[in-house]
């Protein structure tokens, strides 16, 4: 069932100029939580996730979508005009409820880490979660986020992940309102 069109941003100048700007504060400090509005989308999109799209994705940038997003198709295409990426391996960003195999998503190479795959992943909740440890570039001190809804293997997942660098994944974890970033870069133990 396709979800009925509604609005994307209220102003689209300057709520995608303030998501754009969180989400590049989020890349530089890893683990803080930015709050994000300005748009309602159909469910089952959170607020962070539709707001990060509208922000990021365009006709360049295929979005590859888990099956749970197909109420919200329509709403994305039509607002953010992405071409689909059937291929997870072909996806700029990808849109999943929960982590997904990052393993599918192109890391980027070394000579062109740039051309990864970004991943949105929508959470319950960004608080109240296992506390995470995140140490690196962009934190003074090391910094804990506790989102609920990422698996029991997470902090071996993301090692593997990291252990590509310069190539690699980046996450934007996203719950209601709220987004916060995980860029390849930042180390992750559990607290």
């Amino acid at each position: 069932m396709t979800a009925p069109l509604t609005a994307g941003f209220a102003d689209p100048v300057l709520d995608s100029q303030r998501c754009f700007r969180s989400v590049l504060d989020g890349m530089a400090r890893p683990g803080r939580i930015h709050t994000v509005s300005g748009v309602i989308p159909p469910a089952p999109l959170c607020s962070a996730a539709a707001a990060v799209l509208l922000t990021l994705a365009d006709h360049e940038t295929p979005l590859w979508a888990h099956a749970d997003f197909a109420p919200a198709r329509g709403w994305i295409a039509f607002h953010c005009g992405v071409p689909d990426a059937a291929d997870p391996a072909r996806a700029v960003f990808a849109l999943s409820m929960g982590l997904p195999d990052l393993a599918g998503f192109n890391p980027g190479t070394h000579e062109a880490p740039e051309t990864s795959a970004t991943v949105i992943v929508q959470l319950p909740s960004l608080t109240g979660g296992a506390p995470l440890r995140l140490r690196g570039p962009g934190l003074r001190d090391s910094v804990l986020l506790a989102p609920i809804g990422l698996p029991a293997d997470f902090v071996i997942v993301w090692r593997r992940n990291r252990g590509l660098f310069p190539a690699g994944i980046d996450l934007i974890l996203c719950a209601g309102e709220e987004l916060a970033a995980l860029p390849r870069t930042v180390a992750i133990e559990e607290a």
